[in-house]
């Protein structure tokens, strides 16, 4: 998630110091990703560098605010424009050790597939509970309230169904590894250390075959 971009987009509603910054970016974004003060301030610090807001004086309460200019604007409307490019690659711990431990000798793979297939069913039911309760502030509502909701209800909802379906597709992947690995006996999957000296530089790119 672009931090930088999504302080730039809220500043383009209006000046804002640094609290009020986390506070919005937190109310805006169903507060799935907390952001502590001193990112705030370090990302401020960055951006009016690259001189996409400006800073003002301080108020009677000491608090500075910070102003988008235009090429902040500008930046803000390419953001806001182009799509989300996914990474081709993971550096996500849970397939990555799955596939390193695959490859280790005596290792339960299968037992570690079971525990993780537990931990994120866990998981799913609890933000599926989540997703349904309805914000604190939207408690006591009535119906056509509730039926409607606010900016702020709406993107905590966003992201607690992004969440949900990302659990919900992790699940199905730990059933694919599991047939994958019943389809080989285990003797063959464990790897000896390769003794020929590696080359310098980054290793190729290999596409894993689908199916």
């Amino acid at each position: 998630m672009s931090v930088r971009s999504s302080l730039l987009a809220i500043l383009d509603q209006g000046p804002c110091y640094g609290y009020q910054l986390r506070a919005e970016f937190h109310r805006r974004t169903g507060a799935s990703s907390p952001l502590n003060v001193g990112q705030i301030y370090n990302t401020l610090d960055r951006l009016e560098r690259d001189g996409l807001v400006s800073r003002g004086d301080a108020d009677e309460q000491g608090h500075v605010y910070y102003m988008i200019t235009d090429a902040g604007s500008a930046e803000v409307g390419d953001w806001l424009g182009t799509a989300v490019a996914r990474p081709t690659g993971t550096r996500d711990e849970l397939p990555l050790k799955l596939a390193l431990a695959a490859t280790l000798p005596g290792v339960d793979v299968t037992g570690m597939i079971a525990r993780q297939r537990a931990e994120t069913r866990a998981t799913l039911e609890a933000l599926r509970h989540a997703a349904d309760d309805p914000a604190p502030g939207a408690r006591g509502q009535d119906a056509g309230a509730a039926a409607s909701p606010s900016g702020e209800t709406l993107a905590r909802q966003l992201v607690a169904d992004a969440l949900v379906y990302q659990a919900e597709a992790e699940l199905r992947w730990l059933d694919r590894a599991a047939e994958r690995l019943a389809e080989h006996p285990a003797r063959t999957l464990a790897l000896e250390l390769d003794l020929e000296r590696p080359r310098r530089g980054r290793p190729p790119l290999v596409a894993a075959p689908i199916g």
